[in-house]
This record gives C-alpha cells, sequence and structure tokens, in this order.
C-alpha cells in the first residue's frame, strides 16, 4: 500500500481539507477506510461524553451522530437515501440506478434517513447513560467503515455507470482484508477489556459482527437489483452497520 492511502481516504470520507499532492488518487480510500473510521469514531465518542455530562445522554446521542455526519457531508446518509429510493420500490435495473443518479431524494429515502437517524440516536442515548457506553459508539463507527471495505475486493461487481465503484474495484487485496479485520477485532477487544471486561468484550464483537452482516446484506441485495455496487450503496451499507452494531449493543451492554 502507498504512503498517500491515508490521505487518499481522509480527502474522500471526511470533509477535512487536504492537499490535492497528498491525495492524487482513490486507490487508498476503501484499504485505510478503518483509519479514517478509528478518527471519527474517537471525536463522535468524546464529543457525546462530554454533552451527556454537562446536559443530558440524549444530547449527547444526537451529537455522537451528528459529527460524523458533518465530518464527512452528510455523504454516507446521501447515500443511504438514494440507494433506499433505488432498491425500496419495485423498479427494473435501468429505472433504479437512474434514480439513485438524480440529485433529489424521494419519500422513501427520506423515511429511511429518519429512521435510521432516530434508532441510531436512541442507542447511544441508551449507551451514554451506561458505564462505559461510549466506547460501542466508537466502535460502531470503526465498523461502518470496515463494512466499505468489503466492496473493494478482488470480483466484487460494480453497477452500471458508477464512476467511484471503478475506481475503487480491486483495490482491496483479501490479505488486507483479513488484516483490517483482525486489527478492528483487537482494538475493540482491547477497549472492552478496559472498560467492560468479558462481557463487553463478547458485546461488542458480536455487535460488529451484526453490523457486518447487516451492510452484507445491503450489499447482496444491491448487487442482485443494480448489478453491482456503487457509491450510494457503500455509504447505506456504512450507515446501516452503524445502526445495527448500535441497536445490538444497546441490547446487551452490561
Amino acid at each position: 500500500m502507498r504512503w498517500t492511502g491515508p490521505f487518499e481516504s481522509a480527502a474522500l470520507l471526511t470533509a477535512l481539507p487536504v492537499p490535492a499532492r497528498l491525495a492524487p488518487s482513490t486507490r487508498g480510500v476503501l484499504p485505510w477506510a478503518p483509519l479514517v473510521g478509528l478518527v471519527l469514531g474517537g471525536l463522535a465518542a468524546g464529543v457525546a461524553v462530554l454533552f451527556a455530562d454537562v446536559v443530558s445522554p440524549l444530547v449527547g446521542a444526537v451529537l455522537a451522530v451528528a459529527v460524523p455526519a458533518l465530518l464527512t457531508r452528510g455523504l454516507h446518509l446521501d447515500g443511504l437515501a438514494d440507494t433506499a429510493d433505488g432498491l425500496g420500490p419495485l423498479r427494473d435495473r435501468e429505472r433504479a440506478l437512474q434514480v439513485m443518479h438524480q440529485g433529489d431524494v424521494g419519500p422513501f429515502g427520506v423515511v429511511t434517513v429518519v429512521l435510521t437517524l432516530l434508532l441510531q440516536v436512541s442507542c447511544a442515548a441508551a449507551l451514554l447513560s451506561a458505564d462505559g457506553g461510549w466506547l460501542p459508539l466508537w466502535s460502531a463507527v470503526l465498523v461502518a467503515r470496515l463494512a466499505m471495505v468489503r466492496t473493494g475486493l478482488p470480483g466484487v461487481a460494480v453497477a452500471a455507470g458508477s464512476s467511484l465503484g471503478r475506481a475503487v474495484a480491486g483495490t482491496v487485496s483479501r490479505a488486507w482484508w483479513v488484516a483490517a479485520v483482525l486489527a478492528v477485532a483487537a482494538l475493540v477487544t482491547g477497549g472492552a477489556l478496559l472498560v467492560g471486561g468479558l462481557t463487553g468484550v463478547v458485546v461488542l464483537l458480536g455487535s460488529g459482527a451484526a453490523g457486518l452482516l447487516a451492510a452484507e446484506v445491503v450489499h447482496r441485495r444491491a448487487t442482485v437489483r443494480l448489478g453491482g455496487t456503487t457509491g450510494d450503496v457503500m455509504g447505506a451499507m456504512g450507515e446501516v452497520a452503524t445502526a445495527v452494531t448500535l441497536l445490538t449493543a444497546a441490547a446487551l451492554w452490561p
């Protein structure tokens, strides 16, 4: 992997100002996405804990969801809305792709985004009311970016007309994917041992696995309906992974 990879990932997946000379291509976007998630998750969790203590867990939860949205320019939420509009109603492949490429958001997309955000905020509020509940917040943002890495594996189909899908196709080797999964699992395990003990480890690993599974369902559905992945589908996978990870953790956190 090239040394510019982390900058390329930050340039596309965040609103951070990255000089063009440090991000000359998109080859590093997906391989280094978990690193971006680690940073975004840390910022979100830090802001959430601060305002949960100063104001209330609900305010902390809202800001926990708002921080990644602001720092990514709402990119993944937009992808979720477009994907919901494309996959939701009964349309053929060409019409679904056409709808996703349009700039507006239909009612199906609006409802999906609203319900997803409500689920994320409510689960985050429940976690912030518990000891060490900030850790699942951090983990959820990290797992969301890990879910996106899977779309860069060799042989993953790309939907017609997806420029981002073509740009990142095949940029993640299977060895890198396995290493990324193991690295994230090790980080989550270490954090959980410090905060929640062995039960926390089981909950975080289980919730992360549930988030990845949910993202995989979205990806498979998109592949069947659209013929492959797109940039919007990647964003949808991230938001769905976040919501399911938070939901599982909120239900089981000790």
